[in-house]
């Protein structure tokens, strides 16, 4: 039986990987690589750079081209599940043509698989298919939520008080649903005019790029928006997210 190992390698910084994914790697005979283009090579770097590291040979690096999605489609949830099925069949054919009988193969994933990654979904699509087999195990990571706190010394929890984690989408959408929100995969600034929250921002965490902000959104919330207009005019991509705490004293 094939076997396949979905491992969690963190927010950016190498020495994010556990030493339960450090193993997973060492177990590893093909690793299979989604490219995303020139423009996220960093991404790519990063997989190789912990591969040959961590990697005991022989091993093999098998890769398929992520397929573009179609980001002016009117239906985001319809743009994304054909998005999602197109990049299935890519990793189906990978497993299926690269992985032997009795070989391990593994995906390795920025920050934990759980936290807004399609690679579970994708893995679980490819086996209801039902055109290759396979057993997988999931390796969790330090997610980009753990190290935006920790960056920023501060807690995600408050004593008796819950978290909403959502999407910059929905934050558009449903404004604040919580006095305390992380929120993620926001390309729009989402939090504008939420100026009775203080903001807790990175950008690239873990890595030498790190972009930190933290204070009022009242105060802070141009800033942000103009770092990340820079960033992502000089690099071409930006991962970031933030946690959103309402202020003492204002109405919830």
């Amino acid at each position: 039986m094939k076997r396949l190992l979905i491992i969690g390698i963190g927010a950016g910084d190498p020495d994010h990987l556990t030493l339960q994914a450090a193993k997973a790697i060492a177990a590893t005979d093909v690793f299979f690589i989604v490219d995303k283009g020139e423009v996220k090579q960093d991404l790519v770097q990063l997989r190789r750079d912990l591969i040959e590291r961590h990697a005991r040979p022989p091993y093999r690096i098998a890769e398929a081209r992520d397929p573009e999605r179609d980001r002016t489609a009117p239906g985001y949830e319809a743009a994304v599940e054909d998005w999602r099925s197109r990049r299935a069949l890519a990793c189906e054919s990978l497993v299926r043509d690269e992985l032997g009988e009795d070989q391990t193969g593994a995906f390795l994933v920025w920050g934990d698989p759980g936290v807004y990654d399609s690679t579970l979904a994708i893995v679980e699509e490819i086996l209801a298919r039902g055109t290759v087999a396979f057993e997988y195990e999931v390796i969790p990571g330090i997610s980009s939520v753990a190290a935006l706190t920790a960056r920023h010394r501060t807690s995600l929890t408050q004593v008796g008080r819950p978290v909403h984690l959502t999407t910059g989408r929905r934050l558009a959408e449903d404004g604040a649903t919580a006095d305390d929100m992380v929120v993620m995969l926001d390309a729009h600034c989402s939090f504008a005019g939420l100026d009775d929250f203080h903001i807790h921002w990175g950008a690239y965490l873990g890595t030498p790029d790190e972009i930190l902000v933290s204070g009022p959104v009242a105060e802070v919330g141009d800033r942000i928006r103009e770092l990340r207009a820079e960033a992502r005019a000089r690099k071409g991509w930006v991962m970031d997210s933030y946690l959103l705490r309402r202020l003492p004293g204002t109405d919830g």
